[in-house]
């Protein structure tokens, strides 16, 4: 394992940080606020998001696993709010050991999954072939852009969160890049440059909480075998083997625990590391030379690239995809479907203010965000309703 280097070692160039400064670009609102006392602007949009209500119907959306009988899974898997907020731990300790903005990463780690509707991304997939029979698409990081410019309703002076232009920009383009020519609608955005590093690392966040966590839940509910994961993945047998040579009387789940906790902190290791050593390499000194690289540089070294695609492959075949789970998505999706239709065709099942929308968002696409903010249960209960009326 990588040894992390001393604090001045790994600090980026103070210019590549974005700004705090209340009256910098990137700092600017829709709506002009004057500023707080003693918060920053990106500290200030961290609290709104953490008070959405889009925010705490996260508690009740899947993260991996997909239920849809009366009883539910234990309380001790992760739910996508959980989730969250394992890459809010993970962005914002990145974020602070290379000297960027923690506030902004912190920001965009608590908003990056508040776009997802009910059922992962089973249903993500479903509402988004429902949403093509009608010419559209549907897309969370663009919902979510949505939700907190729009649907969020909590100040009297404008609709939505009124969220800085930094924190807008890393909900679009945190784990993709969209084209001016594809969604115009998206031009103020800065398409045309990659986002700040507080963005970028949002991604490869994610992915190392949700890898080291579907481990962790999979072994723990059962339908992952301990010997099937050693065998998966190099890092994970290192470490639970030191573990177990270490801690001979403890607990087998207590030496699992540790080995993921020390995957988790090499991961997070070297994604900092390689971040430092490219930005090195470019030569970047100040937050344009980011947005001018070649290429994105929050990344793993090749390594643990190897590890992250070996053990996503895994967790594919043998959690995600795996017979029972598949069983869940096709559930899922029907539920999403046949709700989807049954809207469609009586759309004076929706509550008065989606119903308002339909003139100028489209019957198609009012119905797709109502379903997106369900929570599970209470997508599978309006769905039950529907199917008895």
């Amino acid at each position: 394992m990588m040894q992390l280097k001393t604090e001045s070692d790994l600090l980026l160039p103070a210019g590549i940080a974005v700004s705090g400064n209340a009256e910098s670009q990137l700092a600017c609102r829709a709506h002009a606020e004057l500023p707080h006392a003693y918060r920053t602007p990106f500290a200030r949009d961290a609290a709104r998001i953490l008070h959405a209500r889009a925010f705490r119907r996260l508690a009740g959306k899947t993260q991996v696993f997909t239920r849809l009988p009366a009883e539910g899974l234990s309380d001790h898997f992760r739910s996508r709010l959980t989730h969250t907020l394992e890459v809010a731990q993970i962005s914002r300790t990145v974020a602070a050991a290379l000297g960027l903005n923690t506030e902004l990463a912190e920001a965009l780690a608590l908003a990056h999954d508040i776009g997802h509707p009910p059922f992962g991304h089973a249903g993500e997939k479903a509402l988004d072939r429902a949403l093509r029979a009608h010419g559209l698409s549907f897309d969370h990081n663009l919902h979510a852009l949505r939700i907190v410019t729009w649907f969020e309703e909590r100040y009297p002076a404008f609709r939505g969160l009124n969220l800085t232009l930094a924190v807008r920009e890393g909900i679009v383009k945190h784990s993709r890049d969209y084209t001016a020519e594809d969604h115009p609608e998206l031009a103020g955005y800065f398409l045309h440059q990659l986002p700040p590093l507080e963005a970028q690392l949002i991604d490869l966040a994610d992915e190392i909480a949700y890898l080291t966590a579907d481990l962790d839940d999979g072994l723990d509910s059962g339908i992952l075998a301990l010997d099937r994961v050693r065998e998966a993945s190099p890092l994970f047998r290192g470490f639970h083997d030191a573990a177990l040579a270490r801690y001979p009387q403890a607990a087998p789940r207590l030496a699992v625990y540790e080995a993921l906790r020390q995957v988790l902190n090499a991961l997070v290791t070297d994604l900092i590391e390689e971040v430092h050593a490219r930005v090195g390499a470019l030569g970047a000194t100040v937050l344009a030379d980011i947005r001018r690289a070649p290429q994105r540089l929050a990344a793993l070294s090749p390594q643990m690239e190897a590890e992250r695609i070996a053990v996503k492959e895994f967790l594919y075949a043998s959690l995600y995809n795996s017979p029972g789970q598949e069983q869940e998505h096709i559930r899922a999706e029907e539920v999403v479907i046949e709700l989807f239709q049954r809207l469609m065709a009586e759309p004076g099942l929706m509550p008065e203010d989606h119903q308002a929308q339909i003139p100028t968002e489209g019957l198609a696409r009012t119905v797709a965000d109502y379903i997106a903010g369900m929570t599970d249960s209470y997508i599978v209960q309006l769905w039950r309703r529907c199917s008895r009326g």
